[in-house]
């Protein structure tokens, strides 16, 4: 059973004679790094230094060139009218648009501790949602395995968390294989426009070979592509274990497994996504790191 969060948890009630019904929701454990992001985002909203503009960035405000800055942000124009040399700035975009599309597939179902992948990922999921909602930026959700599990579109404010929540609430991990040309599908639907897709999946080389890859290149010509996955960290442990011959036969199952993992996460980037692979403590905060090094490399 999922754990109770700290947004408490979900009544409903049905007919007159259908008793009220409790939904569990997902816990948000990483709320605790909120403020530490908000304030890198807080630091990010006020620089002056972006000078290339990227896809992500719009026209900021002009100041006066110094040593080391970009010669293509000059404004020339600007220059001649003056009798210093002036530099354009520029400043990331507000009103992006972010999707995360929850694998709910036998992938998310694998438990790390206490807790399934599906779960951890959800956690991560929210706090990017937290984040990216404060930056001014709208966040969609869609959970797919062979079929759409939850939606939540067009919320934003005060209402995205809570919506975001309680859509999560009735998800759990189904014991099939996903269909990831299904979920691109039903992905590209929700967000035909230009977007971060964020794709909470697994990095198992056979689905991502078979199912992910023939349809990259169609995600990626449309949308910057992240993939986060929750890496177990047993796996770290038992590759540096030694002493019994068991122990050494499992180091080098684990090693094998590291690298294929490995190889999978680098294919992937070829196709140009940016992979975020970090055992349960560490996918939440090092996904919201990602979001703002995206957004300050001009990319959101």
């Amino acid at each position: 059973m999922r754990s109770y969060g700290p947004l408490g948890l979900a009544a409903r009630q049905g007919h007159h004679d259908v008793p009220w019904t409790i939904r569990v929701l997902p816990a948000f454990n990483s709320r605790k790094h909120l403020p530490a992001k908000l304030a890198r985002l807080r630091e990010l909203d006020g620089r002056t230094s972006v000078l290339t503009r990227g896809e992500g960035t719009e026209f900021d405000s002009l100041r006066d060139y110094v040593p080391g800055d970009d010669t293509r942000s000059i404004d020339w124009r600007a220059t001649a009218r003056q009798t210093t040399v002036a530099v354009r700035t520029w400043r990331p975009e507000r009103d992006r648009r972010v999707l995360m599309v929850l694998d709910t597939g036998r992938t998310s179902a694998g438990r790390l501790g206490d807790l399934p992948r599906l779960d951890i990922s959800m956690d991560a999921a929210l706090l990017l949602a937290a984040l990216a909602s404060r930056a001014g930026d709208r966040v969609d959700l869609l959970a797919h395995d062979r079929a759409t599990r939850s939606r939540v579109v067009g919320r934003s404010g005060p209402h995205l968390l809570p919506t975001l929540v309680d859509g999560m609430a009735r998800l759990e991990p189904a014991l099939i294989e996903t269909d990831l040309q299904g979920l691109a599908s039903a992905a590209l639907r929700v967000a035909p426009q230009r977007s971060l897709l964020v794709l909470f999946t697994g990095l198992d080389r056979t689905p991502v070979e078979e199912g992910l890859l023939p349809v990259l290149p169609l995600l990626t010509q449309r949308h910057t592509v992240v993939v986060a996955s929750v890496a177990d960290p047993r796996i770290q442990e038992m590759a540096g274990a030694r002493g019994t011959l068991d122990a050494v036969y499992e180091a080098a199952a684990a090693a094998q497994a590291q690298e294929e993992r490995h190889e999978t996460a680098a294919l992937l980037r070829r196709y140009g996504v940016t992979v975020v692979d970090a055992p349960p403590a560490r996918l939440a905060p090092a996904l919201a790191d990602t979001y703002l090094a995206l957004k300050a490399a001009g990319r959101l």
